[in-house]
């Protein structure tokens, strides 16, 4: 079924193009107290939820051949509570059936799919995707969707155990139904996040991703699987020179962050580096981390801000070296670290990205000019011995020697959310 879909901001009427077509998102009537209103109300839904602790180790990924007494035992003598992670998984399970029941009344048609299960077909199926458990989810939800007219929603099914900052505020976890009225009746606002799109060229790449969430891999399994899936790419097409020496565009776009570095965290990290068009700069570091507005709360926030220890030894420097009245008291250094910390985190919809580079290593070869920084486009070639470059923390691709990343924005991928008041 193909229509023009309308969503009402007031008495404003805003049509949705979905894909390369006008997908079946239609106007709805809703019936409130007062008199009926058009809404944003899409046919298909997919819901994709989470992997649960309990379900992780109740389905044998790790331990197959497992009875449940055997698997009770074994997770408590790792000092792990059986009993707890069934809650858990209870509270997740009865969230998500909230969902799911709350959508089905409204005449949606749903499915339900495991984040293993979700793939290009279930986005091309659906209207709206809902992110079914914590901001984990919320990304590998987006990292998907390439469309950005296609609507996005998380919703947190375990508030007193996830921070959910992605998702809708934790009272429509309980209460979905409101936030559906609420949606049917335009009494919202579109967040727009920019994302991060990825290109590769060069050797030493492989465009195949490994999933690390679902595999829960050791060094050694994420080493061999990225090993074996550029062998079966040097199988298909003969040489991996012919096949990337020119930028590859990669079919996922990062939400939070980008990370690049070895994957032995304990082997410095060595590669080029050329910010905004400009010169080619030797680096040795922990890495390098690529940010959006969204993720700027994330990592890259851990990764820069100062604790109020660290000010206060500065401004007591700052103090015995200039002899300026430079007050240490309390409210002050927590006033002085507070807008430090506040300066690094910007706006979901900032088109710029902003690059940190982790513990850099300085000397007579290796150089630093800055540690950190906004810019519009990053150039990254590889010259790790084992490195990856993982997306919002769950998708890896080998980064080794000889591979270049070019890590920009586009308008075209920005990230179509909803906003709701709590």
């Amino acid at each position: 079924m193909t229509g023009r879909s309308v969503v009402c901001f007031g008495n404003r009427a805003v049509s949705l193009l979905y894909g390369s077509s006008v997908r079946s998102l239609h106007t709805s009537v809703c019936h409130s107290s007062s008199q009926p209103k058009a809404g944003f109300k899409p046919e298909k839904v997919a819901v994709v939820t989470k992997t649960t602790r309990y379900e992780f180790e109740q389905q044998r990924y790790r331990y197959a051949g497992l009875s449940e007494e055997d698997l009770k035992q074994l997770l408590a003598m790792k000092g792990s509570s059986y009993s707890g992670l069934l809650e858990r998984h209870n509270i997740h399970t009865h969230n998500v059936e909230h969902i799911v029941k709350s959508l089905r009344r409204e005449g949606i048609e749903v499915r339900v799919v495991k984040r293993g299960e979700y793939d290009e077909d279930v986005v091309r199926w659906a209207d709206a995707i809902i992110s079914a458990g914590g901001d984990g989810t919320m990304l590998l939800v987006a990292s998907k969707v390439l469309s950005k007219d296609k609507p996005v929603v998380g919703v947190n099914t375990d508030p007193e155990r996830s921070e959910g900052h992605l998702c809708l505020p934790v009272r429509y976890t309980r209460a979905f139904p409101e936030a559906l009225e609420k949606l049917c009746r335009g009494e919202f606002r579109w967040l727009w996040r920019q994302r991060i799109r990825l290109h590769l060229e060069g050797t030493g790449i492989n465009p195949t991703p490994v999933d690390l969430h679902e595999q829960q891999l050791s060094l050694e399994q994420h080493s061999q699987a990225h090993r074996i899936t550029t062998m079966d790419i040097q199988q298909k097409t003969g040489t991996l020179h012919e096949s990337f020496s020119k930028p590859s565009l990669l079919p996922v776009r990062s939400l939070n962050e980008i990370f690049i570095g070895e994957s032995l965290s304990s082997r410095a990290s060595y590669y080029e580096i050329s910010v905004d068009d400009g010169p080619w700069e030797k680096q040795k570091s922990s890495g390098l981390s690529i940010c959006t507005g969204t993720g700027s709360k994330a990592w890259s926030y851990n990764i820069n801000k100062l604790a109020e220890q660290a000010v206060e030894e500065v401004l007591r420097i700052g103090k015995s070296q200039t002899g300026l009245d430079i007050p240490l008291n309390h409210s002050f250094i927590e006033k002085v670290t507070d807008e430090y910390n506040e300066s690094l985190v910007f706006s979901p919809d900032d088109r710029r990205l902003f690059y940190s580079i982790r513990e850099p290593i300085v000397n007579r070869v290796f150089s630093s000019s800055r540690q950190r920084g906004f810019v519009s486009k990053v150039c990254v070639r590889s010259r790790c011995w084992d490195a990856c470059m993982v997306v919002d923390g769950g998708t890896s691709f080998e980064f080794n020697d000889g591979a270049i990343a070019t890590i920009s924005m586009s308008e075209e991928d920005q990230l179509r959310t909803v906003l709701l008041e709590n």
